[in-house]
C-alpha cells in the first residue's frame, strides 16, 4: 500500500426506525458531503483502487454518494469494520494494500479518528496537526497517508467538509 485514505460516513440520522445503531441512514446533508468528498479527493488526483466501507447503513450510503467519483475503485463491504477499533481497520487496510496501492476505508469513530492520529504522530506530523486531527474528525472528514517502502506513514492530507 502506498496511500491509505480514511473516510468517516457522512452525517446520518440520530435513530433508524429499526432502532439499532448499524441501521441509520444519511440525512440529506451527509449525502451532499460525501459526494462533495469524494469529488474534491478526485480533483486532488486522490483516488482509491479499493475501498474498505463497513456494513452499516450509514457507511453503505456514503459509499454509494462517493463512488461517482472513482468509477474505476473496486469496493468490498466488511462487517468487522462496524465501530470497529483502530488497529483492526489498520490491518484490514494493510491486508488490502498487499495488492492494491492506495486503499481506502469508509467506517466509523472513535476508530478513523484513532488511527488518523497515531499515524499523523507515526509520521512525525507538527503537534498543531495532531491537535487538529484529536479535536475532532467530523462526519464526511477525510485523512490521508502516504506509506515509504518501509511502511511508515506520512502525512499527506486531512480535509474537512465544507459547512
Amino acid at each position: 500500500m502506498d496511500r491509505l485514505i480514511l473516510m468517516r460516513h457522512g452525517k446520518a440520522e440520530r435513530d433508524s426506525k429499526s432502532g439499532e445503531d448499524f441501521d441509520r441512514k444519511l440525512t440529506d446533508r451527509g449525502v451532499r458531503e460525501s459526494a462533495a468528498m469524494a469529488a474534491n479527493l478526485a480533483d486532488l488526483g486522490l483516488v482509491p483502487d479499493i475501498a474498505l466501507v463497513s456494513a452499516a447503513q450509514r457507511t453503505r450510503e456514503t459509499w454509494a454518494a462517493a463512488q461517482g467519483a472513482f468509477p474505476t475503485c473496486a469496493a468490498r463491504f466488511e462487517r468487522v469494520l462496524y465501530l470497529a477499533e483502530e488497529r483492526l481497520v489498520r490491518e484490514l487496510a494493510e491486508a488490502a494494500g498487499q495488492s492494491s496501492r492506495t486503499v481506502m476505508v469508509v467506517g466509523h469513530n472513535p476508530g478513523l479518528q484513532e488511527l488518523a492520529i497515531r499515524l499523523l504522530s507515526e509520521g512525525s506530523a507538527p503537534a498543531p496537526l495532531i491537535a487538529r486531527a484529536h479535536a475532532a474528525f467530523p462526519t464526511a472528514a477525510a485523512a490521508v497517508f502516504l506509506f515509504d517502502a518501509a511502511g511508515r506513514p506520512a502525512y499527506d492530507g486531512l480535509f474537512f467538509p465544507r459547512g
